[in-house]
């Protein structure tokens, strides 16, 4: 099984491809840049790298995921243009991946990895994750996860709110949770934000989590052709134009 992952939603582009044997562990390589109105020039050269420097072709996939949203309204549409083009070429079918799920799961895989962003720190089993972005105009992306044998469980909805409505409707225990992501350029609006164990605001989603939860959603069945393929923005008024692949 061989998935490759792209993720332009933040000010991050990344490229991942995750390859696995039936009965060994997955494997992941990628490539991870801070790439801020970047992603048209770096997204593609990236693909070539990765797939390059693992010797795979594209017919050699079983999948192609991306990031979803919510995010960047321009780097959403870059990622699924870049997927779109990839996928109809080579007849794949595609896996879309919520951009705040794919940021939960990266904190997960931080703290298994026992790096320096959770040092000295106990991340408590029972623990959720609350995953945000800053969505400007004063209002926040976020939502509420759990962690799970493999990936995360999302609680309740996706949701776009000011920050003062952060994890409303959420009767949660602040002090075991952690929250993740660029939200936290509100922190002082968010009441009652002192209480959480702790917010990481520079984490950004990699695509190597993406595929992670790409891979678990496919042999369940959640793919698509690549022309059903949409990005989420959680804001009504933005609509995603299809438009027809040339060449």
């Amino acid at each position: 099984m061989k998935i490759l992952a792209l993720d332009c939603s933040t000010e991050a582009c990344s490229v991942a491809l995750l390859s696995e044997t039936a009965g060994q562990p997955a494997e992941i390589v990628g490539q991870f840049e801070l790439a801020a109105r970047q992603h048209t020039q770096r997204i593609l050269p990236l693909v070539d790298q990765v797939l390059a420097g693992a010797g795979v072709s594209l017919k050699q996939l079983d999948a192609i995921a991306f990031g979803r949203g919510p995010g960047s309204f321009t780097g959403l549409r870059i990622c699924l243009g870049a997927v779109q083009g990839l996928a109809y070429g080579a007849d794949l079918p595609v896996v879309p991946i919520s951009t705040l799920a794919a940021q939960a799961q990266t904190y997960i895989n931080a703290v298994s990895m026992e790096s320096a962003l959770t040092e000295n720190e106990v991340f408590a089993a029972n623990g959720l994750i609350i995953s945000t972005l800053d969505a400007r105009m004063d209002e926040v992306y976020w939502g509420v996860y759990r962690q799970l044998e493999q990936g995360v469980e999302l609680v309740g909805d996706e949701c776009l709110t000011t920050p003062e409505l952060l994890l409303s409707g959420h009767n949660i225990d602040r002090t075991t949770a952690v929250a993740v992501g660029s939200g936290y350029n509100y922190v002082a609006r968010v009441p009652q934000a002192q209480e959480l164990q702790r917010w990481y605001g520079e984490l950004l989603p990699t695509a190597a989590a993406v595929a992670q939860l790409a891979l678990i959603d496919f042999k369940r069945g959640l793919s698509c052709h690549a022309d059903q393929a949409l990005p989420i923005y959680l804001r009504d008024e933005v609509a995603w134009q299809k438009q027809t692949p040339q060449g």
